[in-house]
């Protein structure tokens, strides 16, 4: 037993003195410490390793299917506006008694759209016929009394030239017939006087009545019954300039501002689409009128008036926002046709500057800085004739940031 005693004695293992519990608990901390000092350094490399700009990639297209038909040289935008539109207005001033006009109504030429209050005027009228009536019966008066002179004066000379009579009776005959002829040409200055005051009454009553000066469709219904308007009124208060707005809709056509910088590519007689933002699938066929021959300096611009070869059409409204696409003339059957039609690319991958412009190709998730020559425009594409081959990629991005040779991840 004791033998055995000693055995079991010698298999003990002595671990001496145990050790404080201060020691171990600052050895804990300080390999915390550490862990957490390497995923903040993991962390930190993950976010700040160079990644490169964000961007999204196009492939470039062939343009070959687009080579037969007219292009588009450029697109701009514009509004819908009436070269001929009018504030229907009386010559007076006046309140209005009457409105016969309503919004979307069609009127013609010379019809009556309202009448103004023609008391005043009417009661003027009358008195100038009055007065026409009064001077022809003391024009009739006179005559009759210029032929009974004139009577009496032939009488005297007979009776002269038998020495019954005096010269000086003769002559008192004479003047009285001749200021009784000078009496009969005032009252029928005065008849001519009372016709023209008839005549401008007349007219005074005809401003009263208020007619279309076209033909058109009104588009505001400005007055109503009871109000005050006046031509001269500046649209203070409660006086109304007009009654209302007719536009001649055949008169419809398209205002656009053409970058200075693209204003070649523009002529009169230049066949164009419009497309009205409320109908984006409807082409209509149209046509350059004219090029204003003045730059607006503030947008660096210049106005071009498109003309609709399709009017009468009821979806078309004045100031309706408007695409148009200048096109390029169709080839003729005889002209050379082959020419390379280079490739098409978004026109927001491209920096144009008239007719070059510049392109970032993505190589090997790098940019690469390209010069390129800008064809005609066909919807959101560009073409470009040359800088670019089919199945390269450009970069579309903040082109501010973009540099030659710089990182990029591509979006998915």
């Amino acid at each position: 037993m004791n033998d055995k005693s000693a055995l079991l004695g010698q298999l003990k293992i002595d671990r001496g003195p145990e050790q404080s519990g201060d020691g171990g608990s600052a050895g804990k901390w300080i390999a915390l410490a550490i862990v957490l000092l390497l995923i903040a350094a993991a962390l930190a490399w993950w976010l700040l390793k160079p990644g490169g700009l964000t961007v999204k990639a196009a492939a470039v297209q062939s343009a070959a299917g687009n080579a037969g038909g007219p292009a588009s040289l450029l697109d701009a935008s514009g509004y819908v506006v009436a070269r001929r539109t009018a504030t229907v207005s009386a010559k007076i001033t006046g309140k209005v008694t009457e409105v016969l006009i309503e919004e979307g109504q069609h009127v013609d030429a010379g019809e009556i759209v309202g009448r103004l209050d023609d008391t005043n005027i009417r009661a003027g009228y009358d008195q100038s016929r009055a007065q026409l009536a009064y001077a022809s019966a003391a024009h009739d008066q006179v005559r009759v009394q210029l032929a009974n002179a004139q009577r009496d004066y032939d009488r005297k000379k007979q009776l002269f030239a038998q020495h019954f009579v005096s010269q000086s009776e003769v002559d008192n005959a004479q003047t009285a017939l001749d200021d009784l002829k000078a009496q009969l040409n005032t009252a029928a200055r005065n008849v001519d006087v009372s016709r023209q005051g008839i005549e401008v009454s007349q007219k005074n009553l005809d401003d009263t009545v208020v007619r279309a000066p076209f033909a058109g469709v009104i588009t505001v219904k400005a007055a109503q019954v009871g109000e005050i308007v006046s031509p001269l009124s500046a649209g203070g208060g409660f006086t109304r300039t007009g009654m209302g707005t007719i536009v001649d809709m055949d008169s419809l056509e398209i205002e656009v501002d053409v970058n200075e910088s693209f204003i070649n590519r523009v002529r009169a007689g230049q066949p164009a689409t419009a497309k009205l933002n409320a109908y984006p699938d409807w082409e209509i066929p149209a046509e350059v009128i004219a090029i204003i021959p003045t730059a607006d300096r503030s947008k660096a611009t210049v106005k071009v008036r498109v003309g609709f070869k399709q009017r009468g059409d009821p979806r078309v409204l004045p100031d309706m926002g408007v695409r148009v696409s200048f096109l390029s003339a169709a080839p003729s059957p005889g002209s050379d046709s082959k020419a390379k039609p280079g490739v098409l690319v978004p026109g927001e991958a491209v920096q144009a500057t008239g007719d070059t412009g510049v392109a970032w190709v993505i190589r090997d998730d790098k940019l690469e800085r390209r010069a390129v020559r800008l064809g005609a425009r066909s919807g959101d594409n560009i073409n470009v004739l040359a800088g670019l081959t089919a199945g390269e990629r450009v970069a579309i991005g903040d082109a501010a940031k973009f540099e030659d040779g710089a990182l990029v991840k591509v979006e998915p």
